[in-house]
């Protein structure tokens, strides 16, 4: 679901890398789950490319089971905090949860544009896969580096560095050398850079990606007094209701909600694959950010393109051109360089907490 910019710079030692088996384990975990994403979407085409199940009540089932997920662990990390014994169904469970709805009820209308974006995302994403392969799909995704870049710039007031502009620029570069049909040097056909709808369509795809990842980061690092995984659920709800209107924009309310659509995902194994594993990610991810940081976020969004390229290969005998391997070159290359000095905002964050506190003093002591 979206990609944060805000790290610290970590050291070559694989003890800084992965601290705990744990982290060893979400990265691994994050990678295998993104590329395993792109494949078996792939796999839920049919001959024509097309779906033959409701794209929109797929996602619609994958945030709630996020949220139904996330409200579970919230409530059985509450009870281990207050040593109390987790039962998964007991009322007092769940009883945490409310308190902290009312407490904090403010947070649902805060990820309400997350989750509008986030909406919009997972949807295009379906319609993404149909007009790309796997490989070229995740390669034109790393656009959302630079256009995180440019949003963060304008949602903190952050300038980046040239080194970082440069790796950014790279990196778009690499991703348009994929799009480069070489064909045409060989043929007396003019060159060519075709602006088609499915450019425009994952364009479109990476905004929002970027705009609700920048976002997302910007709430967590101000509300770090709610619980990570009541934010989540904030999220998935808020999420669930943006994809109930996405149905009734589309005209296909009834038919999203009918139960013979949801039957068909949950009854067949390709799909119901589709969504667990969208599910999957959304949790990992969340864990991923906590325990791990986002320099090894975008390494492990390098390292899906080098195995999604491999592995659809193999499965879907997409073949492997010379454009898409110096394309995968550059991009990694690019990535690389720019987890050299990546944009960290928390000294920034820290510093508005400061004064805020001060604030807070004067205005008891007044």
């Amino acid at each position: 679901m979206g990609g944060t910019v805000a790290v610290t710079t970590s050291t070559s030692n694989s003890n800084s890398m992965f601290p705990t088996t744990t982290s060893f384990i979400l990265f691994i975990s994050y990678m295998a789950l993104f590329i395993n994403q792109g494949i078996l979407v792939t796999a839920s085409q049919d001959s024509k490319k097309q779906y033959s199940y409701n794209t929109v009540t797929a996602v619609l089932l994958t945030e709630f089971i996020k949220l139904v997920i996330s409200v579970i662990m919230y409530s059985q990390q509450n009870a281990k905090s207050h040593r109390k014994r987790p039962d998964l169904f007991h009322r007092d469970s769940f009883l945490a949860y409310i308190v902290e709805i009312r407490r904090n009820w403010k947070a649902f209308l805060y990820y309400f544009p997350t989750a509008f974006l986030y909406c919009l995302y997972n949807n295009l994403s379906y319609t993404n896969l149909a007009n790309f392969d796997p490989t070229t799909y995740f390669l034109l995704l790393q656009l959302r580096v630079g256009v995180t870049g440019v949003v963060f710039q304008i949602l903190f007031k952050q300038r980046l560095s040239s080194h970082q502009w440069f790796s950014l620029v790279l990196l778009m570069i690499g991703c348009m050398i994929k799009e480069i049909n070489l064909n045409t040097f060989t043929s007396n056909a003019p060159w060519r850079f075709e602006l088609s709808t499915g450019i425009i369509l994952i364009l479109l795809q990476v905004c929002c990606s970027s705009s609700a990842g920048v976002y997302n980061e910007y709430l967590l690092k101000r509300q770090t007094q709610i619980p990570l995984l009541f934010q989540n659920s904030c999220l998935y709800v808020d999420s669930v209701i943006c994809n109930i209107l996405f149905l009734t924009f589309q005209g296909n309310i009834s038919t999203g909600l009918d139960l013979n659509a949801l039957r068909t995902i949950l009854f067949t194994p390709i799909y119901l694959f589709v969504v667990l594993n969208n599910a999957a990610i959304g949790i990992v991810t969340s864990f991923f950010l906590s325990h791990l940081n986002s320099i090894l976020k975008t390494f492990a969004s390098a390292l899906e393109l080098l195995f999604t390229a491999v592995l659809c290969y193999l499965i879907f005998g997409i073949p492997i051109y010379i454009n898409t391997i110096i394309s995968i070159f550059v991009v990694s290359f690019a990535i690389w360089l720019y987890s050299k000095q990546p944009v960290d905002n928390r000294k920034a964050f820290q510093v508005e907490e400061v004064q805020e506190e001060e604030r807070e003093k004067f205005i008891r002591e007044v």
